[in-house]
């Protein structure tokens, strides 16, 4: 590597964009070495290595490995549902059709993109590393969560919705992402399954029971 092309690759990101494109090579380069080695073997130097990046360049965007997954997190999925949360208040929206946006985005930009993969990599490695977890709950689950409940909550107040499960376990609603996840990890190339389908079904059962008689 010729003298030039050194100084080329460690010149750090001259505009905001330029930054995040080179972030966004990082994260992408991280979550490959994560997958690959697991988070206890991955090294920084490997990803740097992956994005063809200095390491000093790489530190000037996160200072450690656990900093690197916290923005793989909030860049990767909390960004997108941050996104979702500011829209939610919407008054012109039904409730119904909110679920259904957010059943869309759960099969098109969760499970249809490599977002994918940073659940399956908490998945792998939240028993060991639990503060991953922690890091994934606070920035994904907990607002996934409140999304839920004032969906429900409002279709409630409106008349929309007759039952408030729902509203009390919001879990119940998004548990067909997590059976769609585990089933395309471990079991479509056995067993495949029609994803879209799977949870067009459970939108309508969900449906049906909440506009319902409550139990």
């Amino acid at each position: 590597m010729s003298v030039r092309q050194r100084a080329k690759r460690r010149a750090p990101a001259r505009s905001e964009s330029e930054r995040q494109a080179k972030l966004q090579t990082i994260l992408d380069a991280a979550l490959d070495i994560f997958l690959e080695k697991g988070f206890a073997d991955a090294r920084l130097d490997d990803v740097a290595a992956r994005a063809g990046v200095a390491k000093g360049t790489l530190y000037l965007y996160v200072p450690s490995k656990q900093a690197l997954f916290e923005a793989l997190v909030r860049s990767g999925i909390g960004g997108p549902v941050r996104a979702i949360e500011q829209k939610v208040p919407d008054p012109d929206i039904s409730a119904e059709d909110q679920l259904r946006g957010l059943f869309l985005f759960l099969r098109t930009e969760i499970l249809g993109t490599r977002r994918r993969d940073i659940v399956r990599l908490l998945l792998m490695e939240a028993s060991r590393f639990p503060e991953l977890a922690e890091v994934y709950h606070r920035e994904v689950i907990v607002r996934g969560l409140r999304i839920l409940r004032c969906i429900a909550e409002r279709g409630v107040a409106r008349g929309e919705f007759r039952s408030d499960e729902i509203a009390r376990f919001p879990q119940l609603a998004i548990a067909p992402a997590l059976v769609a996840l585990l089933w395309t990890s471990l079991f479509q190339r056995f067993d495949p399954i029609d994803i879209e389908a799977m949870l067009e079904a459970h939108l309508m059962l969900l449906m049906k029971a909440l506009k319902g008689h409550p139990s």
